[in-house]
């Protein structure tokens, strides 16, 4: 029996994933498909990584072998260029006709340009294929300048990519008030353009170009306003438009703005004609995202099979990472009061705002906004998606909540989804799909789910909470669930710091020899680095250890994102001499820095060239300053308001208590970087309540309070015991870090890490006070052998010679600077250019 015959027209992502889940479905279709593009299927969601390093063929779909095993044929660089409905045959452009029993328009879309007069000039360039990014990549190399005319979603990757090429000068033009007018309201736009504006990029809004002007080459852009701005390139990236010319040439029904007419099952106005992706309308509207695409090409693929299923729309959340900066939207993200309740949560120093839309009632979410940080979207889409009742605090939902657990402790967030909620949207996969995957023993982990159900492997923005539902479900099952570091590693965190102790390794090299396989990576390096300095608090750089250390500690400076360095002196309680402030700012002058007071009470010192940092130090370390460690994942400042010395309001000498802290913490390293503060009185002026550890004056002695941060996720420390003795309080404090030392997972701040642990602050202040584990004495001890094996890092790099010789930008000629860093006047003083970032990567 004769195969029906289904011809693809389109190679892209789309057509790609029809092609995958037809043959999945069954082997009785003979598959033909026709690429216009010289190579294979590739990513075009994560396109902008090409100016990252990644190929071609790391974005593609698929193995060169992939067709061929699939019994699909593929021509490429091989475009239909006319349909003879009638007698159902295609002509290609290598002159021969094939012919068809289903034909699929999988053409997808092509760049908008305006007919803006001079647009053919020479500089001018889309956004759209491999081939316009290798244009833009050659073409950029001799541009000084460059503009993106489109304020959306393509527009600000096509700003990335510019900035990815090094163009010191990047604007981005823009018809609409504010940048992504379909995605985020007002104030969002606002928050993100301020972020994008702190970068470096100029952002042009309400501007109309009227014409490109220039000889033979743009020059610049001229505005229906009567003002223009010079470029010396530009790309246009102002939104799609459907590819449906071959469908209209042979009679099939268009939309009035473009676009092939399809019903639910995907289906034109000839029975045999199909078309998906973001060349088919439906209901009257284009889908620019990849997700309603591949969920176009299972409805059609099924319906091939005799497989009943419609397509009725699709949500438009989505969740980016533009230029460094989340955005995310979902749901009804643009619906107002009166039709709704809006909470909002807006930080300017951060540059995150946070809005979501609650019902009149109070009973469900409806959507919402998200700039800066977007680390809950997923939960909340699904509440929103899932008519989730929710809690009678909705604020909660971006602000968390004091006592928080994760799902599986609380029965809230991933445990409290119906089976039907939609995990990921690429590929269909809901909830109970990926638990009944792992519940039946196929899959044990976040690959063998990707292999099995294909879920995570599109956009991505699914995996976290695919993890959590793999490991929510085999715990259910009474399975023990290893938390390993990384493929080089077969351990916990924690596992890995027994092991080190137990048989007293001292560098990276002897742990790896131990324990690891291969050559370790970016991810295992810093953390067993981190690991060896919470344990033995040696010199980081000693021992081989440097090598392994992130970009930070390995220079024992932050580096900034001009190429240069910050410098910042610990000035423990925030208390410093006239004398002491004189050599900060003779310093500063000498070496030309930036300075800024910064909020947890020390000065700030930027644009450091590597080779000053010794020489600045040694002038630092002579007038009694010692390494700040600002760089490090360990203490960073203990604040502390005047106290009783001065205040009159004071209870306690805070200021004396908070010397006392810092003092006895520096330099110990802990798996995030963690905060205290001591206030001496309930009004707390040094906001004690937002640390890690925090301490407030009271009539009998201190309080204590614990888990605490701000950031992007403000939390509340908790009261953890009252009334304490200075040396009660200490003693508590020391248990309290070295349990947080030995158990928390890499990077997890105290606040996260008492939120996900069982038992909440009840047990933390059993496991510290009333030492229900035992463990007290040890980490008593322990604490002070890490205490008394402090060193200044900076006192130890200046006097090392083998150490200090690493801090010159070149080896042959360790004197000179960096000549690619260069200073602008900022409020007077001297900043870094932001376009030097493209040097230093």
């Amino acid at each position: 029996m004769k195969q029906p015959k289904v011809i693809v027209i389109g190679n892209g992502m789309v057509g790609y994933k029809f092609c995958e889940k037809l043959r999945a479905k069954s082997q009785a279709f003979d598959i033909l498909v026709f690429g216009e593009e010289p190579r294979r299927a590739y990513d075009r969601v994560h396109l902008s990584e090409y100016f990252s390093g990644k190929t071609a063929e790391d974005l593609s779909l698929s193995t060169e072998t992939w067709y061929e095993e699939q019994n699909i044929t593929l021509l490429l660089a091989n475009p239909v260029i006319n349909i003879d409905r009638e007698i159902k045959v295609v002509y290609a452009a290598d002159g021969m006709e094939y012919s068809y029993d289903v034909l699929v328009f999988a053409t997808g879309s092509g760049a908008f340009v305006p007919s803006i007069p001079g647009i053919e000039k020479e500089g001018v360039f889309v956004y759209r294929t491999l081939e316009d990014l290798d244009l833009i990549s050659s073409y950029a190399q001799k541009s000084a300048t460059a503009a993106v005319i489109g304020g959306g979603l393509l527009g600000l990757e096509a700003a990335k990519a510019l900035i990815d090429l090094g163009i010191e000068n990047t604007s981005i033009v823009e018809f609409a008030p504010r940048l992504m007018p379909r995605q985020i309201d007002a104030a969002g736009s606002d928050m993100l353009q301020s972020k994008l504006t702190a970068l470096g990029l100029q952002i042009h809004l309400n501007k109309n170009t009227s014409s490109i002007e220039g000889e033979g080459a743009i020059g610049a852009l001229a505005f229906s306003d009567g003002t223009s701005l010079p470029v010396d390139m530009l790309v246009i990236s102002a939104g799609i438009k459907p590819r449906d010319e071959l469908a209209k040439a042979c009679g099939i029904e268009t939309g009035p703005r473009g676009g092939i007419l399809v019903d639910q099952n995907m289906q034109t106005n000839d029975a045999s004609v199909f078309a998906i992706g973001e060349c088919a309308l439906y209901d009257g509207m284009i889908y620019g995202l990849i997700a309603p695409g591949y969920e176009m090409a299972e409805v059609l693929a099924s319906n091939l099979c005799a497989m009943s299923k419609t397509f009725t729309g699709f949500d438009m959340s989505t969740k980016l990472k533009l230029i460094g900066i989340d955005v995310a939207s979902f749901g009804d993200n643009f619906i107002s009061e009166p039709d709704c309740r809006t909470i909002i949560f807006e930080n300017k120093h951060k540059g995150i705002y946070k809005r979501i839309n609650i019902s009149n009632d109070g009973q469900y979410l409806l959507g919402g906004v998200l700039i800066g940080d977007a680390a809950d979207y997923n939960m909340l889409l699904q509440t929103a998606n899932n008519k989730m009742v929710l809690s009678e605090n909705p604020e909660e939902l971006i602000l968390g909540s004091r006592g928080e657990k994760d799902g599986a402790a609380s029965g809230t967030g991933i445990t409290a989804l119906p089976d039907a909620a939609l995990i990921c949207s690429c590929e269909g996969i809901s909830k109970g799909d990926i638990c009944a995957a792992v519940a039946d023993g196929s899959c044990e982990n976040l690959d063998d789910i990707k292999k099995c159900t294909k879920a995570g492997t599109g956009c991505g923005g699914c995996v976290p909470m695919i993890k959590d539902l793999v490991t929510y479900t085999l715990k259910s099952q009474g399975k023990y669930v290893k938390n390993v570091i990384c493929e080089h590693f077969n351990y916990s965190r924690q596992e890995l710091f027994d092991l080190i102790h137990i048989h007293q390794l001292k560098s990276y090299d002897e742990v790896l020899d131990a324990f690891g396989k291969n050559d370790g990576c970016e991810v295992c390096k810093p953390l067993v680095s981190s690991l060896l300095a919470s344990l033995w608090n040696e010199m980081i750089l000693k021992k081989g250890n440097d090598v392994a250390q992130d970009s930070n500690d390995r220079f024992l400076a932050n580096i900034q994102k001009g190429g240069s360095y910050s410098v910042v002196p610990r000035i423990p309680g925030g208390e410093i001499t006239p004398d002491k402030l004189i050599v900060i700012g003779e310093v500063a002058k000498k070496y030309n820095l930036y300075t800024k007071i910064t909020g947890g009470q020390r000065i700030d010192m930027f644009g450091a060239h590597l080779n000053d940092l010794p020489l600045i130090w040694e002038e630092l370390i002579a007038a009694g300053f010692e390494s700040g460690h600002a760089y490090g994942k360990g203490l960073r400042t203990v604040k502390s308001c005047v106290g009783s010395t001065w205040c009159r309001f004071g209870l306690h000498d805070s200021v004396s208590f908070a010397i006392r802290i810092e003092e006895r913490y520096r330099g110990i390293r802990a798996p995030h970087k963690f905060k205290s503060a001591v206030s001496g009185c309930i009004r707390e002026c040094a906001e004690a309540q937002s640390k890690d550890f925090g301490i407030i004056a009271t009539e009998k002695g201190w309080n204590l309070y614990v888990c605490g941060n701000g950031g992007s996720k403000p939390q509340h420390a908790l009261l953890f015991a009252t009334d304490l003795d200075s040396k009660t309080c200490i003693r508590y404090i020391d248990r309290f870090l070295m349990f947080y030392i030995r158990t928390a997972d890499p990077l997890t701040r105290t606040a996260t890490w008492l939120n996900k642990m069982e038992g909440g602050i009840d047990y933390l202040r059993n496991v510290i006070i009333n030492d229900s584990l035992g463990m007290a004495a040890q980490w008593e001890y322990e604490i002070e052998n890490l205490i008394s094996a402090y060193q200044c890092e900076w006192k130890e790099a200046v006097e090392n010679p083998a150490i200090r010789k690493r801090f010159s930008h070149f080896v042959n000629a360790p004197e000179e600077k960096d000549p690619t860093i260069e200073f602008v006047e900022m409020r007077g003083q001297k900043k870094t250019a932001d376009w030097t970032i493209s040097n230093q990567v």
